[in-house]
């Protein structure tokens, strides 16, 4: 594969609020972290952006400002998903529209739909707008697993580029090397195996860690992606107890007390999701600690 647009770690930003709206503000500097840290690119309004609670007005300023802020410094893949194909049709051609390098399409959720209606969804949006799209499977939250023979005959359309895949089974990444062609990108979704996904072939991670640690993500991905396996396996070491403590609640409330705890925003967080308990937040200030962030 010659090198691909998208590739190493790249953060599912949090959306940050402040008096129950966006955050533009801090949203815009937790953006600069990032980029500053060193990651490889932008991920907006995906799920650890809380997505499903953001107006549609909401979600198309966060795009919108990531992409104005990034300024073509790194890609900007927005989070365009819906269980509907006409809204994310409509998401995917606002994305292209304001300049966001590709979408991030999740599997259709609740309408547990068969294999043949998800490779109607996905060509459905493969044939409205020319973007590059990620189809995102993570059956834990929609219900709903793509198989590797429908996602063989995803790859061969020309905007569907590759996999957000975050079911943590690694056997897949090997098949879909094999199978998808040397031009499908495969991006992990689950950050704590994202180092035995990189080491069966994938390109990189669309993360929640790096939301926190962006330097020490960025580094361990670097390592990865040159084949420098004692320092990824280092790195991992060091991220592993962080990636597991954002999820000793409700994501993305845990990610938001560390951030709220470096300083980089409020903590705040959208009904049905609620602040993180403090059993949570005990566990996500020493697993900090241990990545070298505080």
């Amino acid at each position: 594969m010659s090198d691909p647009l998208f590739k190493g770690v790249m953060p599912a930003l949090v959306t940050p609020f402040r008096d129950g709206a966006l955050d533009e503000q801090a949203y815009v500097s937790l953006i600069e972290r990032q980029i500053e840290g060193g990651v490889h690119g932008l991920v907006p309004v995906g799920t650890t952006g809380e997505t499903s609670t953001l107006s549609h007005d909401e979600h198309r300023r966060a795009v919108e400002l990531c992409v104005k802020v990034a300024a073509g410094r790194l890609p900007v893949i927005a989070g365009a998903g819906s269980n509907s194909t006409a809204e994310a049709i409509e998401l995917v051609r606002h994305a292209k529209t304001v300049g966001a390098d590709g979408a991030l399409v999740v599997t259709p959720y609740y309408n547990r739909p068969s294999q043949e209606g998800l490779y109607a969804h996905y060509a459905a949006i493969n044939e409205a707008v020319q973007l590059p799209v990620l189809i995102y499977n993570v059956p834990s939250r929609t219900s709903v697993d793509i198989n590797e023979p429908t996602l063989v005959r995803l790859s061969k359309l020309p905007n569907i580029v590759g996999i957000k895949d975050a079911t943590g089974d690694l056997a897949r990444a090997s098949l879909q090397r094999l199978h998808c062609g040397d031009d499908w990108v495969m991006l992990s979704g689950d950050d704590p195996s994202a180092l035995g996904y990189m080491a069966h072939g994938g390109h990189g991670c669309i993360s929640v860690t790096a939301n926190v640690a962006p330097e020490q993500c960025a580094h361990f991905y670097n390592d990865a992606m040159t084949g420098q396996w004692a320092g990824a396996l280092y790195g991992q070491d060091r991220l592993i107890r962080l990636h597991k403590a954002l999820f000793t609640d409700a994501s993305p409330a845990p990610t938001k007390f560390a951030l709220a705890h470096l300083g980089l925003c409020l903590e705040d967080v959208r009904l049905p999701i609620v602040p993180c308990s403090e059993a949570s937040r005990i566990e996500v200030v020493a697993a900090m600690r241990d990545a070298g962030v505080v």
